[in-house]
């Protein structure tokens, strides 16, 4: 098989489709690979290090797609890249199909690819192992990014979040008691804030009371709850989203009119549409914005900041189905691995996702 590794083209993303050590697998089990030159190089590795694994360097964009049966990428593909596709092409990436652009949405149908959604690759519709590697990251990032757009030159509200003697430590409201919650809850932790965690299910709640011994604050996750705390949370983490779905809008206007000036949001499910009312997406070069006096932060790759990490970390998770579907072949693979069959969002140009088709549907 012709597989391809893109550089990825949406703003501010460094991370890289497969590591040079992926690269060398496949080329030694026969398959070819390019690499479209660069693509590696700000999540620190270069091309020496692909050529030297196998791959084929390849200068121009539009060549490599059209070289390639498979192409692994990162985030979902840009209106420019859609244009390179050809039929029966397979893409792999984080698609978040579901936030997206109607206009792109199209495209993608009309180039009768097929389109293999990493954020939906679960062996059960509980546990999502690469998706879960992205929430880590994003999860333990939370503090680092709190604190810093807390700091009044970044608009912030002059705290900080571990307080010092005499001071009260920072609080913090996550929304969400899935992978990234509970990772960022841990973080805050260590630092030293105060949590308050929410979720709608009262048993996970005791499960993270006890796992956490006391340390968190638990709540249900209902309106009253939520408007009760983000009226003086200086940090408000959104980490809620259901993979194939938009994610709940759990904060509107009026909640956030209530908060202290310069209280810091974080809507991590921005990639799946943001659950308050007046996110939208931002990038890693811009990636604050303030409405109602509150600072907005809603990068929707933001583990692309630590590309390498990132890189690693996804690529672990993300081979053994990437293996499985060239090893066996699409049609195979798409029939015999119930996780790939799951992920398979668009095929040959036709929708196969319930909710996406019914998103195609509307006006």
């Amino acid at each position: 098989m012709n597989i391809g590794i893109p550089k990825e083209r949406m703003g501010g993303e460094d991370r890289v489709g497969l590591t040079p050590a992926g690269v060398g697998l496949l080329t030694r089990a026969g398959h070819s690979c390019y690499l479209e030159s660069g693509a590696g190089s700000a999540a620190g590795f270069d091309d020496y290090d692909y050529e030297r694994n196998g791959a084929t360097i390849v200068t121009e964009g539009e060549a490599l797609y059209a070289k390639s049966d498979l192409i692994l990428k990162v985030l979902r593909p840009i209106s420019e890249e859609i244009a390179w596709m050809h039929p029966g092409q397979i893409v792999m990436g984080f698609l978040g199909l579901m936030a997206a652009p109607k206009t792109e949405l199209e495209a993608l149908v009309a180039q009768k690819t097929t389109l293999v959604a990493y954020e939906m690759i679960t062996p059960d519709g509980v546990d999502y192992p690469i998706l879960k590697t992205m929430s880590e990251v994003t999860g333990r990032m939370a503090p680092y990014i709190a604190g810093t757009l807390l700091m009044r030159s970044n608009g912030g509200r002059g705290v900080l979040l571990n307080g010092v003697p005499g001071i009260s430590a920072g609080e913090v409201l996550i929304l969400g008691a899935g992978t990234l919650g509970v990772n960022a809850a841990r973080a805050f932790l260590g630092l030293g804030a105060k949590v308050f965690l929410l979720s709608r299910s009262l048993e996970r709640l005791r499960c993270l009371d006890a796992q956490f011994n006391g340390q968190l604050t638990t709540m249900i996750s209902h309106d009253f709850n939520i408007a009760h705390v983000v009226r003086f949370a200086d940090v408000v983490i959104g980490a809620v989203r259901t993979p194939g779905e938009r994610a709940p809008q759990l904060i509107n206007r009026q909640m956030l009119r209530t908060m202290r000036r310069g209280a810091v949001v974080l809507d991590f499910a921005i990639d799946h549409g943001g659950c308050v009312e007046t996110s939208h997406p931002t990038t890693l070069d811009s990636p604050t914005f303030i409405e109602e006096d509150i600072v907005h932060y809603c990068v929707p790759n933001v583990p692309g900041a630590v590309p390498r990490t990132s890189t690693h970390a996804f690529n672990n998770a993300a081979w053994p189905f990437i293996r499985a579907l060239i090893e066996s072949g699409p049609a195979t693979a798409f029939a015999h691995v119930p996780e790939l069959k799951k992920a398979v969002i668009i095929r040959n140009g036709d929708v196969v996702d319930e909710k996406l088709e019914a998103v195609l549907r509307k006006s």
